[in-house]
């Protein structure tokens, strides 16, 4: 006989939570009684109601099928290879520089090596590890290129199930991706028009590296309707692929509303030496610098603009000086650094850049003649006006006799072949040491040839011999572990043992040294075999 007694009402779920947060002797739910009993009577009516919450469930509709992942035409990265980049992956980070103690190499900053070998290889990475790389190319945006290159479609594929990862779609599918293949025109179109703006800003990054004449047509196309933050980002893009034929647009944009588009579309035009911009500010900078050949020896004569007319200001030149500086100074030197360095030569006798640099300059302009100079050296790439402006590395000034700080320095090497600048910052540590090459040695290509290897082996020796304070090198000593060459490692083999501390030296800088020269020796070995293993067959 079945039975026919009614089932027992549940207080509400919504009520049994409140009671649980607020505790039985503020809140009882209702059919329950309070007292003492009242918590335990509480879990037993939690308890049927969860199972009666579940064996009420609906069965969800289901979903779409994931689409399968696509294939990675790329040859699989060795076994060997693998087993390291799980390793590299699983890492703890060491203290950032060289600056930790123990000999253990820090195997979280060989991770952009390894991942810039196996891109330069065209491997593709085991899928296993694809989650570990997607997550540490989340926590480090210097990662990311290298990684998301690595990671291939199948790590774009992925990326689009986590929201974690969301990253790598703004910044993949919104670039190269869209590009390329049948159909890149209709996608490109309709990701300029619908995507994020950091989707927008990859894209039009991407079309300049492949075709800078299109980038700047979907540019102009909508250049009009553009927010003025959003404009100044797109136009920064027109950096990548810049030429003559992107002059008209720019001359638009020096008309622009907004006072930092137009300084921006002003920087980039001077960096076209034979556009009308160039040339205008090239008039305006010859009628401020002369030759006086009247008293003694040639000198340069500096006569700075009396006013900051409108068209110097259309043309990019701020009118107002920042705090502490003179108006005629700030104008010139904008207008200098703006100005062709060609025009130099047959202004200033037709001497070479060396010549005019050595020229002697009046009335206490010379610093800020030459820090024009400098800047529009960068600007331009001029690799000769650099050369002359750094001067010789050995020189007593260290710095050459128009840069004005380590940075203006480094950004003239900068403009260098990547031999002469290893050569030069060589020749600098070897005449003044390391302290003041640190920034110098960060423009240098990686691995460090082999002058620059040696020079900076040598002068970390001569500062572990004189008793120097250790930690002031630990910048220095990191870099040598990412940037040397493993094939010095036999030349610290007589630096790792502790030396004996002259009397003023650091209270245990000998012991600190050998640890620092043994850490190092062990990463580029460590470098070797990563190199070897990536070199392997698969």
């Amino acid at each position: 006989m079945t039975s026919t007694a009614p089932v027992p009402s549940a207080p509400p779920w919504e009520d049994l939570v409140t009671a649980a947060l607020l505790g039985t002797d503020r809140r009882t739910p209702p059919g329950l009684a309070p007292g003492r009993d009242a918590p335990a009577a509480l879990l037993d009516a939690a308890a049927v109601a969860t199972v009666r919450r579940r064996a009420g469930l609906r069965p969800g509709t289901v979903g779409r099928r994931l689409a399968p992942a696509p294939d990675d035409p790329r040859p699989r990265v060795p076994d060997a290879a693998a087993r390291r980049l799980a390793a590299l992956l699983s890492g703890r980070p060491g203290t950032a520089g060289g600056g930790r103690r123990g000999t253990a190499p820090d195997l979280v900053e060989l991770l952009p090596q390894w991942l810039a070998t196996a891109n330069a290889q065209g491997y593709a990475p085991p899928p296993e590890a694809l989650p570990a790389l997607l997550d540490a190319a989340r926590a480090r945006t210097d990662l990311r290129p290298e990684a998301l290159r690595f990671a291939g479609p199948r790590g774009l594929w992925l990326a689009g199930l986590n929201p974690d990862w969301r990253f790598a779609l703004r910044t993949t599918s919104g670039g190269a991706a869209a590009t390329t293949g049948p159909g890149s025109g209709e996608r490109v179109r309709r990701l300029w028009r619908e995507g994020l703006f950091a989707e927008r800003v990859t894209l039009l990054s991407a079309l300049r590296s492949r075709e800078p004449a299109a980038g700047r047509e979907l540019l102009t196309g909508t250049w009009a309707t553009e927010r003025a933050e959003d404009r100044l980002m797109f136009l920064d893009s027109l950096r990548v692929g810049l030429s003559e034929a992107d002059e008209p647009f720019l001359e638009r944009a020096l008309t622009d509303r907004s006072r930092t588009v137009r300084a921006t579309a002003a920087e980039l035009l001077t960096a076209l030496p034979r556009s009308a911009l160039a040339t205008r500010m090239g008039a305006r900078a010859l009628v401020c610098v002369s030759l006086d050949r009247t008293v003694g020896a040639p000198a340069v004569v500096v006569e700075a603009p009396h006013e900051c007319d409108p068209g110097m200001e259309r043309d990019g030149v701020v009118a107002r000086p920042p705090s502490g500086r003179g108006e005629r100074s700030w104008w010139f030197g904008q207008v200098a650094e703006a100005a062709p360095l060609g025009i130099w030569s047959a202004r200033l006798g037709g001497r070479t850049p060396e010549e005019i640099v050595a020229l002697p300059v009046r009335d206490d302009w010379r610093g800020e003649l030459h820090a024009a100079w400098c800047r529009a050296a960068v600007r331009q790439r001029d690799a000769r006006w650099a050369r002359a402006l750094l001067g010789s590395p050995t020189a007593p000034e260290a710095g050459g006799p128009g840069a004005v700080s380590l940075a203006e320095r480094a950004r003239l090497l900068d403009t260098l072949e990547t031999g002469e600048r290893a050569d030069w910052v060589a020749g600098f540590i070897g005449a003044h040491g390391l302290s003041e090459a640190f920034q110098l040695l960060g423009v240098c290509a990686v691995p460090w040839a082999a002058p620059l290897g040696r020079a900076v082996v040598d002068a970390l020796n001569i500062a572990r011999d004189a008793g120097s304070y250790p930690w002031s090198f630990s910048g220095v000593m990191g870099l040598a572990e990412r940037c040397l060459d493993p094939g010095e490692t036999a030349r610290l083999d007589g630096l790792l043992a502790v030396p004996d501390e002259p009397e003023d030296a650091s209270p245990g800088a000998g012991s600190y040294w050998a640890e620092a020269f043994q850490r190092l020796a062990r990463t580029l070995r460590l470098r070797a075999v990563m190199t070897e293993e990536l070199a392997a067959d698969g």
